[in-house]
Order: structure tokens, then sequence, then C-alpha cells
């Protein structure tokens, strides 16, 4: 039924919509104060981005949920790796944006990189195109990996409660 791809495809962006409280503010303030790499994306590239990833990462879900015959013992470790990877996504913004903590959105992103690593392959049996779909969005996770770690990197001195030296 498509309310229910609709749905799944919505989803995500529940907490994408959250976490842009937390960016909207800092993006202009504090973000634009640390130094980055002269590779990253520039700003309007990021909403672009991620609005199609959600989508596309949703309805992914939905695809493996049907195919999985809804919620039961078999959608458990597919869908609830999904679930997992997406509340490490969702954390990631009021982590970096909202506590300033670079480190830990470090630790984040790398731990949902792994997350989306494992959904996949939980996903590869049941429903090929599932597992094709989080290919942008795993390719998106090694560039936001990549610029957290070099930003974290770059900048000890900009997280909360630190003092610049």
């Amino acid at each position: 039924m498509w309310t229910h791809a609709l749905g799944f495809a919505v989803l995500p962006h529940l907490g994408g919509f959250l976490g842009w409280f937390f960016t909207r503010k800092e993006v202009p303030t504090w973000f634009e104060s640390l130094k980055k790499p002269s590779w990253r994306p520039p700003n309007k590239m990021f909403p672009v981005a991620w609005t199609a990833l959600y989508t596309s990462m949703g309805y992914a879900s939905y695809l493996v949920w049907k195919d999985t015959g809804g919620f039961n013992s078999k959608a458990v470790v597919p869908l609830g790796l999904y679930g997992a990877q997406l509340a490490l996504n969702w954390a990631w913004t009021p982590i970096f944006f909202g506590a300033h903590k670079l480190k830990l959105a470090l630790i984040d992103i790398v731990s949902l990189y792994g997350l989306v690593l494992a959904t996949m392959y939980s996903w590869y049996p049941i429903n090929k195109t599932s597992t094709l779909l989080m290919v942008p969005y795993l390719a998106w996770l090694t560039l936001a990996s990549s610029l957290t770690y070099c930003i974290w990197r770059d900048n000890p001195e900009q997280e909360k409660g630190k003092k610049k030296e």
C-alpha cells in the first residue's frame, strides 16, 4: 500500500527536521568559526543531500518491512539495525551542533557507519534493491565521517566548556 511506503519514506525526515533546529542558529555562528578542510561541500549541499538520502533509506526500509511480512520475528534484526542506525544518525546533529562535542560526534558517526554496514548486510538476502538504495547514504557517510574527523582534529579548542589556548 502506498501509504505505508510514504510513511516509511517520511520517518527519517522527522529526526532530520528536529536536527535543523540545532543547525539553523549554529551554522552561521559557531560552525563558520571552525577550521574546515577545503574539500568540504558548500553548506547548501547538506539539506539537499539529506533530503534525498532520508527519502531513499526510508523507502528502502519499507521494502524490507514489506518483504519480511511486516513487524515480526523475521524483521527484528534488519529493522532493529535500521532503527539503531537511524537513532545514531539523528543523535549526531545535536551532539555536533548543539553540544559542540566534536569527539563524541566522531564516535557517533563511526558507530553509525558500522551500523549502516550491518544494516546493509542484513538487508541483502531480503531485498537487494533496498541494499543498493543505501549505497549513496554510505558514500555520504564516508564524506561526513572524514569531515567530522578533520573538524575534530583541527578544532580541539572549539568544544563547549574548553577555552582557546
